[in-house]
């Protein structure tokens, strides 16, 4: 039985990247760069939100905007070769194409550093939305018509939700399966390596 076209959309950090090392390498070139004292621990302990809202912890307003101009060109040369993939990330996009569906990466993240990461890593989605966050990301699932999206933090849950996409959630990211939960994910999974199996039942009860 051939089933109808589907659209998965995804998370990047701490879903298909582990952008840790990267994200740690560049706060502490700005931290450098600046002279400012940042808690770079803290920083990678809590990834998932804009850039801008980070930033706004360590710097007054009226300088996150230069300073967030700064931090993506540290990022540009620290933060994408030291990142690698997500366990099984390659693996749960392969599982959307050989189902027939279409991927679509829906991020917080600028979308430039978001596509030097995916192109680093070999990981081909069908497109990129870049600088949205939680309810803000339903915008791009509904636009490419996602029935489901994957992610790592409540935010994504809260996308997806407002999107009417089932919310698939991996603990691989700063939120426990309680906190998850909680927030209403549909589907709870230790990291990606399981979602191929997942899908296939998904689709297959469809």
């Amino acid at each position: 039985m051939s089933l109808a076209p589907f659209t998965v959309g995804f998370d990047l950090d701490l879903t298909l990247v582990d952008s840790r090392p990267g994200i740690r390498a560049a706060y502490t070139a700005l931290a450098a760069a600046t002279g400012t004292v940042i808690d770079v621990d803290l920083v990678v302990s809590r990834i998932g939100p804009p850039l801008e809202q980070e930033l706004r912890n360590w710097f007054p307003e009226e300088q996150v905007a230069e300073v967030g101009a700064r931090y993506i060109a540290e990022y540009h040369r620290h933060g994408i070769t030291a990142s690698p993939a997500m366990p099984g990330a390659r693996e749960a996009v392969a599982a959307v194409r050989e189902l027939g569906g279409r991927v679509v990466v829906v991020t917080a993240k600028h979308p430039r550093n978001a596509r030097l990461h995916l192109d680093h890593l070999g990981i081909e989605p069908d497109t990129v939305e870049g600088l949205l966050w939680a309810e803000a990301k339903a915008e791009a699932l509904r636009r490419h018509g996602a029935g489901v999206y994957v992610g790592d933090h409540i935010g994504d849950v809260r996308g997806a939700r407002t999107a009417g996409a089932l919310s698939v959630a991996v603990t691989t990211g700063p939120c426990g399966a309680e906190e998850l939960r909680a927030a209403g994910a549909d589907v709870l999974l230790d990291d990606l390596t399981h979602f191929p199996g997942w899908l296939r039942g998904y689709r297959e009860a469809a």
